[in-house]
């Protein structure tokens, strides 16, 4: 579409455009030889502002409690260290992972920093702290998405998930950060409203088209949900197949739909970054497990040469279902 197209064309450069042919030339490569490891750096990055939240929503570490690594809020310190060293080549950061975004006091501040090196910048928020103050700040920050998550069409249903939410909060929250985009004249940030289904929501999908038309929202998106204890099946599990992960197999046990191929693109050209400098493989490392260095004391380049990180995408490449992560993750569904 039009927005991204201009979108991205703004912060091309050679350096990126090079990047990117390297990291793609490397990752076809990469699924003859076993043993070769990415050209370049990473194109993309998600980097997490807080673990903290406000919902207790059950199928989320944060919402559940259920870290074992500290709970804590990134500094500018930290995101200094980040783009001092991928900037050149970044394109896009996804700016969340675990918790909620907007507990960080300086969040809009820092996506301003981000914007300042011409890269795109995402968030993702259950829209309880969208408040005509933060939304004024985030169009001002140059935020290019902010997607919001309504998993619900009413009270009741959108609790039965996101425990301890408000819902006539997060819509009067919508409304308000549509408003002030529409009275500053901004094209940015583009707004997406995000439905994740579930077995106890999948009869409003209908109702939740209509209601982002009212909404006026740029954007909504149907997402699959995750679950993590999905072999005897869960009453989260929709039925339409059509937007569930999982499927029931012979045995009559769930299974995801991935074929888990022995390849991952998501693992060649981005990583994620946690809120204390921790370097992960990917969005699927909630807990991270997997932590190849940490940007604190490490280069981008010593942890690329780290014997973790190169032995990961190795086993990736010569059989994925080993690594546990992998098992419930949606690349290579069909």
């Amino acid at each position: 579409m039009l927005f991204w197209f201009l979108r991205i064309l703004k912060i091309l450069t050679f350096r990126r455009i090079l990047n990117l042919i390297q990291i793609e030339i490397s990752y076809r490569l990469g699924l003859i030889f076993k043993n070769l490891q990415p050209w370049g750096k990473p194109i993309s990055i998600s980097i997490e502002p807080t673990t903290s939240c406000n919902l207790q929503c059950p199928e989320c570490p944060s919402g559940l409690r259920a870290f074992s690594r500290p709970t804590g809020q990134i500094e500018m310190a930290t995101l200094q260290k980040i783009m001092e060293q991928l900037h050149r080549q970044l394109m896009y950061v996804t700016f969340y992972f675990q918790g909620e975004p907007l507990l960080v006091k300086a969040f809009p501040e820092m996506v301003k920093y981000i914007k300042n090196h011409r890269i795109l910048v995402a968030t993702s928020t259950n829209g309880h702290f969208l408040n005509a103050e933060m939304a004024m700040k985030l169009v001002e920050s140059g935020l290019d998405r902010l997607i919001i998550s309504l998993d619900g069409t009413d009270e009741a249903t959108y609790t039965l998930y996101r425990r301890n939410g408000e819902f006539d909060r997060v819509i009067q929250n919508i409304k308000t950060m549509v408003e002030t985009k529409r009275k500053a004249k901004s094209s940015s940030p583009w707004i997406e409203l995000q439905f994740i289904v579930f077995g106890h929501n999948e009869h409003q999908i209908d109702e939740i088209k209509n209601l982002a038309r009212s909404l006026q929202v740029d954007q909504l998106s149907l997402k699959t949900a995750q679950i993590y204890s999905f072999e005897q099946g869960s009453p989260l599990i929709p039925s339409k197949q059509e937007f569930s992960r999982y499927a029931k197999n012979e045995e009559g046990n769930y299974q995801i739909k991935s074929k888990l191929p022995n390849h991952c693109h998501r693992s060649w050209n981005t990583a994620v970054v946690t809120w204390d400098g921790d370097w992960v493989p990917c969005c699927f490392d909630k807990d991270a497990q997997y932590r190849f260095g940490n940007l604190h004391k490490d280069t981008v380049a010593q942890i690329k040469n780290k014997v973790p990180y190169r032995n990961f995408l190795t086993q990736i490449r010569r059989d994925r279902k080993q690594i546990d992560i992998c098992r419930n993750c949606t690349e290579g569904m069909r």
